[in-house]
Parts: structure tokens; C-alpha cells; sequence
């Protein structure tokens, strides 16, 4: 170890202070730490630091609503276009064209667990984790399309970690039997990081011999795909359609076959999923133009009098909220990879990180003390020609798990009442209904219930009309799928006169 021409190294970039206990270190934990400096790219950390603090200025003139050719609604789309939409999906699913990439990185600290957000259980009556309720997804779309075509075509589970979700995450696959999926057919693989700064551009030791580390950001994919050579994976396996989406979207579609469909239709290489922002202070950002180059825009980067415009049919002009849930051709991935990865820069994200300080102590602060940079997943949508958004209903497929109980949006308890009450929607519009204690009839729009329904079971609400229609039932209800498609914890059914 040459840690004189390291110490040199450290203090041309204003970084000495990263050496500050070495004289306490046991000579293991000294060759771990020389390690660490050693490998780090100094002058492009800062490059990437500086870019991340260079303030944001709005960007309202440069802005331009999408235009309508690139865009589909559930909402507005006639029921014989949606089925066309989602025959042609389940065709490429039984083909094994289609796999579904997660991206489960995140440390989850807004959440207050130590754990990958997938493990976490928001409540449900059957107690599934995100990870189960995602399977079980999968499972159920690979039925759909064997069904539909006559073809067991597989989808595979690519799931992108980080050094903070990766081992707990493997694990809990492992000790779960992967939820009935096959082992071989999920692959994980792990995005890189990045050492913390403070607001000053000082990397942030998190202890005395180990630097402070983030994700690089969802937007960190594609270096991760590069590195773990997925593309090649995919290529061999004959995939050319890729579903990419977040770890805590309680409601999300695996694989959904109505947007691979509608994507595919487009002729689209890149494509989003968005819900309709209705109020121009949500703090999502939206998909639109931006110097004429398909883009999401944060809300903090448009002023109030751009996010407040209205069409003629009085809708926000700029109401593509993003929810981190995109589709890909394989052919789009490779370009990036090969040729534009490299452009994308990074973000600030200002948060309270855990750090040593000059006595060797570990302190949490309860204020933002530093910055992580990222990278940001949807950074790629400016590099399409062929680009596809498909707008869906908030209340089916949208609820994310971001912050702890006691905040006022995006809680456990949020996300649970979201799935509970979709289900319940799903009884209603399937032809049964439900009853109080007395049998007079329960109110359509009744909040909170408590109704689960097996993601084995249906898919998006298809399927019950044998199981409930003309039949009563009293929460709490919970449907499992079962060879004779019994339910549990639930009474006696009715039938309706």
C-alpha cells in the first residue's frame, strides 16, 4: 500500500479527511479502506456532484404537451380494442418474448425498515409481501396466456438489487421456495453505488474505515445491465419485450399484457404507463416534451402558472403523471446500453445520512445532511423515435409504498386499503354482492373492507363471474384459488333470489 501517493491523491481532491483515523485502523480494516479510495474515480465524482448541486431553473418555455398520436387511455379505449390490445400481449407472453425487470435497489428509509421493501407486508388479511403479490402476478399471466394461445411460454423475473437489498432479498426467495416460480427462471443481479457527499463535496465516511454508499438510482439499470451482461441473457432466451417497474407499487400489473399489447400496436420501442395528474400541485412528475424530446419533468422544475394550465376540457395540460412503470424492446435497451448510457446525468436527492464524525462516533442526524446522487430510470425516454404512453385508472393499477404510517400519503395502511378495495370493486362489477350482519345490502362505495382476492385467482378482476355472481357475501372476505375455488374466512354464500 502506497498510502502517501494515496494521501497525495486525496487531498488534490479535497478529500484528506477520508484518512483521518487511519493511525486506529487494524491493518484489515486499513486494507479494506486503501481499497475503497483507491478504486474511486475522483475527479468524475465531483464531476457528478457538481452537476447534481447546479440549481434546476424552471423550464416552462421549453415545455410542450404530448402529442396525441403517442398516446392510449383505458378509459376512452372501446372494450373490443382493449381485448385486441391484450390478445396480442398474451401472444408474446405464451411466445416467451415478454419478461418483467424489478427494480428493488432502494434502501427504504422513508419507509423506517431495515429491510428490501419487496418483504414488507402492509397488512393484507392473507399477510402476502409485495414480492408474493408480484409472483403470484407473474404466475398468473403465464395462465392467461397458456390459456389464450396454448403456448407455456415463461416470463422471466429479472430483479435489479443493491449491495443494501441483495443478500436479505436472495434469502427471502430462497426461504420463501421463490413463491412456487422457478428458481431458474429469476435472476438477480446488482446495481452499483455511490459514495455520499456532504452539501460541500466531502465524501461521508460512515465509519472509520468504510465510506457512506447509495444506489446509483433506478437510472443506475442500465450500467447494471451492461455489467451483469443481462442483455445477453435476455438475447439468448429469445426476450424482446421488457416490462420495467418499481418494488412498491402495491397494484402493479406484471407483465401487463393490454400495455405490452398497445405498445407493440404503437410500433413503440419505448413506452410509459401514466395516471391522470388532476391536481397541479402533486408532487409527481409528468411525461411530456421537453425541447421536443419525449421527457419526465419534475414537479419543482415547472412554476405554478405552467402546472395550472387547462385544455379546453378543463384537464391539467400537463397531466401524464409518471409511476415508474415502462415498457422496452430489447433493441432500445441495447442502444442505450452501447451508446447513450453515458449522457445520463445525475440527480440530487438530499437526505439524512448516517456518518462518523471527528471523534469516530456514529451520529444519525434528523435533518438532510448530505446528498446521494442518481440516476433516474425514465432519463433514457428522450433517446426514442418511437415512443407510447398509455394512461391507466389510478385506483386499478397505482398506490406506492413510500412512507410510514403517520404520513399523509403513500403509508402501509394506504396501500393496503387500495388493494382491499380494488378487490372489493372486482365483487361488485362481477355480479355479487355483499350484506351487513341484519342482510340489508352493504353500500357500493363503504370504506374501509377488508376483501382479498388471490392474485392466482384473477388478474385484473377476470374470472369471478362463476365464483360470485348472484351471490351474497359479508366481509371479511377472502377468496384463495384452490382446485375447487373455495373460500376462506368468509360465510355461508347466498344466493341472491
Amino acid at each position: 500500500m502506497d498510502i502517501e501517493k494515496l494521501r497525495e491523491k486525496l487531498v488534490k481532491h479535497g478529500q484528506e479527511h477520508l484518512l483521518q483515523f487511519w493511525s486506529e485502523l487494524s491493518e484489515a480494516d486499513r486494507q479494506h479502506l486503501y481499497t475503497e479510495l483507491e478504486a474511486m474515480d475522483y475527479e468524475k465524482i465531483l464531476r457528478y456532484f457538481d452537476v447534481c448541486m447546479t440549481p434546476v431553473a424552471k423550464v416552462d418555455d421549453r415545455l410542450e404537451p404530448l402529442p396525441g398520436n403517442v398516446c392510449g387511455s383505458v378509459a376512452t379505449t372501446e372494450a373490443e380494442v382493449l381485448k385486441k390490445y391484450e390478445t396480442e400481449g398474451l401472444k408474446q407472453i405464451g411466445d416467451g418474448k415478454v419478461c418483467v425487470l424489478l427494480l428493488a435497489g432502494g434502501q427504504g428509509t422513508r419507509l423506517g425498515v431495515t429491510y428490501p421493501k419487496g418483504m414488507y407486508n402492509v397488512g393484507l388479511p392473507s399477510k402476502k409481501t409485495l414480492y408474493q403479490l408480484q409472483a403470484e402476478r407473474i404466475m398468473k399471466v403465464q395462465s392467461m396466456a397458456q390459456i389464450s394461445t396454448g403456448k407455456s411460454g415463461t416470463v422471466m423475473w429479472y430483479i435489479m438489487t443493491s449491495e443494501h437489498t441483495q443478500d436479505a432479498t436472495l434469502e427471502f426467495f430462497k426461504s420463501h421456495n421463490y413463491f412456487g416460480l422457478d428458481a431458474a427462471n429469476i435472476v438477480f443481479f446488482e446495481q452499483n453505488t455511490l459514495p455520499a457527499m456532504t452539501m460541500d463535496g466531502k465524501v461521508i465516511l460512515e465509519t472509520k474505515s468504510r465510506l457512506s454508499r447509495a444506489p446509483d438510482g433506478n437510472g443506475g439499470l442500465y450500467k447494471a445491465l451492461e455489467d451483469n451482461h443481462i442483455l445477453e441473457d435476455m438475447n439468448q432466451r429469445g426476450i424482446e419485450f421488457i416490462h420495467v417497474y418499481c418494488v412498491d407499487n402495491i397494484l402493479v400489473r406484471m407483465a401487463d399484457p393490454v400495455f405490452i399489447g398497445f405498445c407493440i400496436a404503437k410500433g413503440a420501442n419505448c413506452g410509459a404507463k401514466v395516471v391522470e395528474k388532476t391536481d397541479p400541485n402533486e408532487p409527481v412528475g409528468v411525461v411530456c416534451l421537453l425541447d421536443g424530446k419525449y421527457s419526465v419533468v419534475e414537479y419543482s422544475e415547472i412554476s405554478a402558472s405552467t402546472a395550472e394550465k387547462r385544455q379546453t376540457d378543463g384537464k391539467l395540460a400537463f397531466n401524464a403523471g409518471g409511476i415508474a412503470n415502462h415498457f422496452f424492446t430489447l433493441d432500445f435497451l441495447k442502444l442505450i446500453v452501447s451508446e447513450k448510457e453515458d449522457q445520463l446525468i445525475h440527480h440530487v436527492a438530499k437526505k439524512k445520512i448516517p456518518f462518523c464524525n471527528s471523534k469516530g462516533e456514529l451520529v444519525k442526524p434528523t435533518q438532510p445532511n448530505g446528498v446521494k446522487m442518481e440516476k433516474f430510470v425514465f432519463d433514457v425516454f428522450q433517446f426514442s423515435d418511437a415512443f407510447a404512453v398509455w394512461e391507466v385508472k389510478r385506483e386499478d393499477e397505482f398506490s406506492p409504498l413510500k412512507n410510514a404510517d403517520g404520513a399523509a400519503v403513500d403509508t402501509p395502511t394506504t396501500s393496503q386499503l387500495a388493494l382491499l378495495n380494488l378487490h372489493y370493486r372486482w365483487i361488485l362489477e362481477a355480479g355479487g354482492k355483499f350484506i351487513n350482519e341484519d342482510g340489508s345490502l352493504l353500500a357500493r362505495d363503504v370504506k374501509p373492507v377488508e376483501c382479498e382476492i388471490s392474485s392466482l385467482l384473477s388478474y385484473a378482476g377476470e374470472g369471478l363471474d362463476e365464483l360470485v355472481k348472484g351471490k351474497l357475501f359479508k366481509l371479511p372476505l377472502i377468496l384463495e384459488a384452490s382446485d375447487d375455488a373455495n373460500c376462506r374466512h368468509m360465510t355461508e354464500l347466498l344466493t341472491l333470489d
